[in-house]
């Protein structure tokens, strides 16, 4: 080991011995990395530069700079400890929290570097980031890092991820857009017609709820569905609209509808059976689609400020939403009053090799050889998927941390693990 080792682990094993030994037994091995010379140097791991190879301290300073003088700040992943090193200057921080996203990377970071020089603060507290179940902020991740991450801190990675890209994720749902008041505007008339969804809030008091997405194991349940569907006695169904066709064609008629999407189409949502089936709808939702459908509709809000005049003009109940259908699916499930709700499709994940169930590759998104990201799924295994349904997925999972009082069961182990929910024994062997 080098001199820089040993100094490196006087100060772990004395400050951080538990996390110390840990780092021991990460197998340094499975980083590969080599040196990249330009103006300076800087490691490269995987192909992925750590920090810039031609001023590390330039860079470090600029990214400190985005993030303002707070007593406590927050680091995800430990680069060549640059940016920890900057950030400590600031007379005013009492406190650093740097947060470990690649282990293996880490323990050979300190076998190369001398890192004392932060290690050795007492403003330092060192954690791996997958201790925590969510991040924390002020934070800045570092770049490099964000694609390291290794699986046991993964799922905290994520996160961090899609609270970057949320200002950019909303871009297209700017309250001044055209199209969006045009949308809203035509809708109006619908949804002053329709009943409000706060009707439907408290009448499934204690009733178990299933669920219903379109991931593809839901595949694997069509059949055991459609018996269940005919006892006297079952679960309450609700599904979102693009499972609505596949379910109809395996025989499967839901209880309720959840649409918000402007783009769902009568591709996604035919009329012609839906005598006696309500749906759910947010105002985004295509008129025509809406004035088509026979069963009973109910229209309401979420936060989004594009329906802040309308909620203000004309009051109907909200329902969480993050991006995805499932999410209003989900809070409907829990407003009804659900005790217990199972999940099926929800798999934010492409597992088969399939992107949704009832659907070609490609039909309702990017198909599956363009999936360039990965979540664990049920048997702790990597699943591919789009960076999209990793942020679906850690969305769903805060809102079921926040209802404790209702037991989430997931149907399938094969789609995306998620955070808070056991597996139902009557699906999951």
């Amino acid at each position: 080991m080098s001199e820089f080792f040993q100094a490196n682990a006087e100060v772990l094993q004395r400050r951080w011995p538990a996390l110390f030994e840990r780092l021991m037994a990460e197998d340094t091995a499975t980083v590969q990395a080599e040196l990249v010379q330009g103006l300076g140097s800087t490691l490269s791991v995987n192909g992925v530069q750590l920090t810039s190879r031609h001023d590390r301290i330039h860079e470090a300073r600029i990214q400190a700079a985005s993030l303002a003088d707070k007593p406590q700040l927050h680091v995800y992943g430990t680069g060549l400890g640059d940016l920890p090193s900057v950030l400590l200057e600031r007379e005013g921080l009492e406190r650093l929290y740097v947060h470990i996203l690649n282990g293996a990377l880490f323990a050979l970071v300190v076998q190369l570097l001398d890192q004392r020089q932060w290690l050795e603060d007492p403003r330092v507290e060192l954690f791996y980031a997958g201790d925590h179940p969510d991040f924390f902020t002020p934070f800045f991740a570092l770049p490099a890092e964000m694609l390291l991450a290794d699986d046991f801190n993964a799922k905290v990675r994520d996160r961090l991820v899609s609270e970057v890209h949320l200002s950019f994720n909303n871009r297209d749902f700017d309250p001044q857009s055209t199209e969006i008041q045009q949308r809203l505007q035509e809708c109006l008339p619908v949804l002053l017609a329709d009943a409000d969804v706060a009707q439907l809030f408290g009448t499934c008091a204690g009733r178990e709820i299933y669920v219903i997405a379109t991931g593809p194991t839901l595949e694997q349940h069509y059949q055991r569905l459609a018996a269940i569907r005919q006892r006297a006695e079952r679960p309450l169904f609700i599904c979102v609209d693009t499972a609505y066709r596949p379910l109809r064609e395996h025989g499967i008629v839901p209880d309720l509808v959840v649409s918000i999407d402007q783009r769902i189409s009568f591709r996604h949502l035919p009329f012609e059976e839906s005598d006696g089936i309500p749906l759910v709808y947010l105002p985004m939702s295509d008129p025509s689609v809406l004035k088509a459908w026979k069963g009973k509709r109910y229209g309401g809000y979420s936060a989004s400020p594009i329906y802040a005049n309308l909620r203000e003009q004309h009051p109907r109940a909200q329902l969480h939403v993050g991006g995805s259908v499932i999410h209003p699916a989900v809070d409907l499930a829990v407003k009804m009053g659900a005790t217990g709700i199972t999940l099926f499709g929800a798999d934010f994940a492409f597992p088969m090799n399939k992107t949704h169930a009832g659907w070609n590759d490609g039909e309702l998104g990017p198909p599956v050889n363009q999936a360039r990201h990965w979540v664990r799924d049920g048997h702790g295994q990597r699943v591919s998927t789009q960076l999209n349904f990793r942020g679906y997925l850690c969305v769903l999972e805060r809102y079921i941390a926040a209802h404790p009082q209702v037991e989430f069961l997931n149907s399938s182990r094969s789609g995306a693990l998620i955070a808070g929910t056991g597996f139902n024994p009557e699906f999951v062997q």
